[in-house]
């Protein structure tokens, strides 16, 4: 076979033969190895970054929010004391996902006491508003026993505002439009079956001008926020405090 020959400057022949082929077609190999890797972490890192806008964008949107706290002064023997029992209604935020109250946890504070109350639905009743014989009453919701499971670790829960029964005893999950009312114990009080000392959420009552702070916390999204002064003095017996 005839060799293809060429003149280089300084008059000598040089032969271009598989040797030069062979390292053409190793150059092309590798460039396409790196086109390839380039385009495997290219996708790769447009998935990952797809999932973290989704995910980034259901923190966002998601959480819950405080509708309305109120709080019950304790009445023994027609004698006023401080408030001993809470009612903090709280709903979806707008554009928010499903929120699993099973997995939602209330941190809150009163300055010498803080507490992580979630719900327990192993020990608890659900109670229906709308189905209760209350006469009205929020706070007559809870039965004393009711009351009793409200304690440092847990809170009691009624169903507010709920049209697709999305709230169920082992499976309260609250969505768009619905709102429900978390109880709390505050004070220590004894078990009205046995005698012995329950305790409550701050070991004591809210005494007057007490900062009161804390959050609701999700599983997914944002908290709501707990932050309120009590009254100056307990004239009456219901205060909306936030």
């Amino acid at each position: 076979m005839r060799k293809l020959l060429k003149r280089n400057e300084d008059g000598e022949f040089g032969a271009i033969g598989i040797g030069a082929m062979i390292v053409f077609i190793a150059m092309i190999l590798v460039a396409g190895i790196a086109a390839s890797v380039l385009v495997t972490t290219s996708n790769t890192i447009q998935i990952q970054a797809l999932a973290t806008g989704q995910q980034t964008t259901k923190e966002v949107a998601s959480g819950l929010s405080v509708y309305e706290i109120a709080g019950q002064v304790n009445v023994t023997d027609g004698t006023k004391y401080d408030i001993n029992y809470t009612a903090i209604t709280v709903k979806a935020r707008p554009g928010s996902g499903d929120i699993d109250l099973n997995n939602t946890y209330i941190l809150i504070s009163d300055g010498n006491t803080k507490s992580l109350v979630r719900y327990g639905y192993y020990n608890s009743t659900l109670i229906y508003i709308d189905k209760a014989s209350t006469a009205g009453d929020l706070f007559g919701l809870l039965s004393a026993d009711d009351w009793n499971e409200c304690n440092r670790e847990t809170f009691g829960l009624a169903v507010l505002q709920d049209y697709d029964s999305s709230i169920t005893e082992f499976n309260p999950v609250l969505n768009r439009g619905d709102k429900a009312v978390l109880f709390l114990r505050c004070g220590d009080q004894p078990d009205v079956d046995t005698g012995a000392t329950l305790s409550g959420v701050f070991g004591q009552e809210i005494a007057e001008r007490t900062d009161v702070f804390g959050r609701i916390i999700p599983e997914i999204g944002a908290p709501a926020v707990i932050s309120f002064t009590a009254p100056l003095s307990y004239v009456d017996t219901i205060y909306n405090l936030q």
